[in-house]
């Protein structure tokens, strides 16, 4: 156990534990997604209450429920992943009918979101067995929350979640031609030895603005946004930026009806003067909307920061 969560563990149990906690009751627990310390209190507690713990991995999940110091028998974690979880479900529901508290983690963020636990759900709720979800850390929240994206009241606000595009490139040219149109934000999802496939896919996206996250949450955690033709030189630059988890997000396309806009214009006006000023003069100059100039402003700047 890592000294550091000895004061958590007893916390979690304070803040936590006068709380009910049904038998007979699937609780989908979000765990880190590289720091340990974006664990939630509640979760701990459950995670400690638990009689089974389901999950992706058995001992990568032992090794993370011993850094917090709390400690399971091998008879009381059950494996639940891709391959396997229809079958596995049968396995959950046997034991929630025995009256159990079981846990279900992926190896990291939200099960379900890019993760098995979707289909283990499904399956327990239609045998009319409770669910109860612990929310936590996800990949797709926190890059999101750092990117920026500015949307335009007339279009609506939200995001489009398309996870891990198709591996196969004619498959993912054709999915990335899908999302060119899109107005609203898209967050994708990529493993390090297919993130250099992918930029070269983005890149026919040309001057659409895409944020990356790199090893979110970790220490080496890197942010950029940029152009999607300007992401594969952006990798070439730095080995270490191949290494990793990545979350992306594909800022809104341009509506249809937009002015097309020169960014040197934008980017001479950001030189002289403060961005909410450049932001007016060159709304005023080619007629777009205020809110994706302020959006395009504030991407050249943190690019020209980075």
């Amino acid at each position: 156990m890592s000294a550091s969560f000895i004061s958590a563990l007893a916390a979690a149990s304070e803040a936590a534990g006068s709380q009910h906690y049904p038998q007979s009751t699937l609780y989908v627990v979000a765990t880190p997604i590289g720091n340990l310390a974006d664990i939630s209190l509640r979760a701990l507690h459950v995670l400690a209450l638990a009689d089974t713990v389901a999950c992706e991995d058995t001992r990568h999940t032992q090794a993370l429920l011993r850094a917090y110091g709390i400690e399971k028998k091998s008879t009381q974690t059950l494996a639940v992943h891709q391959h396997n979880e229809l079958e596995a479900a049968a396995s959950v529901v046997d034991r929630l009918r025995l009256g159990q508290r079981v846990v279900y983690v992926s190896d990291a963020g939200t099960p379900g979101i890019s993760d098995p636990g979707a289909r283990l759900v499904a399956h327990v709720r239609a045998q009319g067995i409770r669910v109860v979800p612990l929310p936590g850390a996800s990949s797709v929240t926190t890059v999101l929350s750092a990117a920026g994206v500015l949307q335009d009241s007339e279009r609506g606000s939200g995001f489009v979640f398309a996870g891990f595009l198709p591996t196969k490139a004619g498959e993912r040219a054709t999915a990335v031609a899908a999302l060119a149109g899109e107005t609203q934000a898209v967050v994708v999802l990529e493993a390090p030895h297919r993130i250099e496939a992918l930029a070269q896919a983005l890149a026919v996206l040309g001057e659409r603005w895409v944020t990356v996250g790199r090893e979110l949450t970790k220490q080496f955690e890197e942010i950029a946004t940029l152009r999607a033709d300007g992401l594969v030189t952006w990798l070439a630059d730095d080995a270490n930026r191949l290494r990793g988890e990545f979350a992306l997000v594909l800022h809104p396309a341009p509506a249809t009806n937009e002015v097309a806009h020169d960014d040197r214009v934008l980017k001479l006006l950001l030189e002289q003067l403060p961005l909410k000023t450049a932001v007016k003069l060159a709304a005023d100059i080619s007629g777009e909307p205020r809110n994706a100039l302020y959006e395009r402003a504030l991407a050249l700047k943190t690019s020209a920061t980075d």
